[in-house]
């Protein structure tokens, strides 16, 4: 059979049930796509234009970070100076820093300043196998500065090699403008920006922030409602700080995923598990925020519901650029396991953006998105503490 491209010499880890281990494995690729992958004395004899011997490499599927804000202008610095000297998230939020902070900075921003800064944040995450990568919007909060960050996420897609997924979080925060109207600015979202950014095809997925420093399940239910009207899919910022209902909100319009969930309880789980809900856990903002409430990893467990990790990467709660950092930060602070860690940045992570056909294990029919590792055992992508052993990252098969 005649392919681009060989990697023979492979120990894999396909994600494809479990880990997926195979000891020597050969992966082929023809026109971007996973033609095999599996055991080497399987294969079918293959004609390819180059050949790669790994050298016992383990190779993964690319790396998948399935949440975070990564487009936005300015830092938090001066606020995390705060934090240290006692100010918490809430009250720094009130007194308008947070997000509304960033705000003022993303709308000050040229698309071409904010590219060239959420590039290198990019980039220090493709740096530790990111194939794909999910940007939201939400520190633009009105039309014309939400489209911009979408159009730079986009861009993003373009000029560096990696796959884009755009969500539209215009329920994010609300805005000075809006003087503490948050039904009127839901409004706008639903009325205003949420069609001008469908109209554009800016966004693969909608998601709101369901907080009691945000908005009401009411209030981000209309929102859903409206994006349900568009043909998009949902996600969804739940049970972060208090138990809202935010869980069960989401596993009623069917979310692709409900995140960050410290505060979820255990009917919030179930309604996840039955919805068949991703819930994606953020230890980077649960570390930075010092926060002491888990997520509820042993209901989570108990109900069988997918657990995907992500860096969360975004300005004011988690300046993170190491997805294999974030690895670590869920194994020590949550608990998790190798499995379920690097699950939760393959397989879960592709199924929380609604994916999994094209990302996050090696299958034939798949994009041929693989890392390539220098390591003797999986459990050291988890393991160590500010050191990537990637060898090499392919994208398409290139």
């Amino acid at each position: 059979m005649k392919c681009d491209r060989v990697w023979r010499g492979a120990r894999l880890a396909t994600m494809a049930s479990g880990l997926g281990l195979i000891d020597k494995g050969l992966i082929a690729s023809k026109d971007g796509r996973i033609v095999y992958a599996g055991a080497e004395a399987d294969a079918t004899a293959f004609e390819a234009a180059e050949t790669v011997d790994c050298d016992g490499r383990w190779i993964t599927p690319g790396l998948v970070d399935c949440h975070t804000h990564i487009v936005y202008g300015g830092n938090r610095a001066h606020e995390f100076e705060l934090r240290l000297a006692g100010a918490s998230y809430d009250e720094i939020a009130r007194a308008g820093g947070g997000i509304v902070s960033t705000m003022r900075a993303t709308r000050k921003a040229s698309e071409d300043t904010l590219l060239a800064s959420a590039k290198r944040r990019v980039e220090a995450l493709m740096r530790d196998g990111v194939t794909t990568l999910e940007i939201k919007s939400g520190y633009g909060l009105d039309t014309d500065s939400e489209m911009k960050s979408l159009r730079v996420a986009r861009r993003l897609g373009e000029v560096l090699p990696l796959s884009v997924v755009t969500t539209f979080l215009g329920a994010h925060a609300l805005p000075p403008e809006a003087k503490g109207d948050k039904d009127a600015f839901i409004a706008d979202v639903c009325d205003c920006q949420m069609p001008a950014v469908a109209k554009a095809g800016l966004a693969d997925a909608v998601d709101a922030f369901c907080e009691s420093i945000a908005f009401s399940p009411e209030q981000v239910a209309r929102v859903f409602e409206t994006a349900r009207g568009f043909g998009l899919p949902v996600k969804l910022h739940a049970e972060q700080l208090t138990t809202l209902g935010g869980a069960q909100l989401a596993a009623r319009f069917g979310a692709l995923s409900a995140d960050h969930l410290e505060h979820a309880d255990e009917a919030g789980i179930q309604a996840l598990a039955q919805a068949g809900t991703v819930a994606v856990l953020l230890p980077g903002a649960f570390y930075f925020l010092r926060e002491t409430q888990k997520p509820p990893i042993d209901l989570l467990r108990k109900h069988g519901v997918a657990i995907a990790i992500s860096s969360d990467s975004n300005p004011g709660t988690s300046p993170l650029t190491s997805l294999l950092l974030t690895l670590n930060m869920a194994a020590t602070f949550f608990r998790l396991t190798v499995d379920e860690c690097l699950l939760g940045v393959t397989r879960h992570a592709a199924k929380a953006l609604g994916r999994l056909d094209r990302v996050g294990s090696l299958e034939a029919g798949k994009s041929c998105d693989l890392a390539i590792w220098d390591i003797e055992r999986p459990a050291e992508l988890v393991y160590r503490i500010g050191f990537t052993p990637l060898h090499q990252r392919i994208w398409k098969g290139r």
